[in-house]
């Protein structure tokens, strides 16, 4: 079974037993988060989400990403600042999609 939903103003295609990182979430490790925001489930798409599907997750970890540089210049002005951002993540497992 297959599902698109939505957290952290994005979109995740998704079936069960699938690993996935998401924006960082208020869970604890180990517990459960279910998904009530679902877009499209086995061929029924929504409109906007279908009514009854659920996408049960449980949390395997919190981390952070890589870190990225963000530099920013202006050419000839003497302007230079360089910041470095590591994004956090919480690592998710997908343990059951219901209709």
């Amino acid at each position: 079974m297959k599902a698109v939903f939505e957290t952290g103003g994005k979109q995740y295609y998704v079936s069960e037993g699938d690993t996935i990182y998401v924006e960082l979430l208020d869970q604890e490790v180990g517990s459960k988060v279910v998904f009530n925001d679902v877009l499209f489930v086995d061929g029924v798409a929504g409109n906007p989400y279908v009514k009854g599907a659920k996408v049960e997750c449980s949390v395997e970890k919190h981390g952070k990403n890589k870190k990225i540089v963000v530099f920013k210049y202006r050419p000839k002005k003497k302007y230079r600042k360089k910041q470095g951002h590591r994004q956090p993540y919480t690592k998710l497992v997908v343990t059951k999609i219901t209709k």
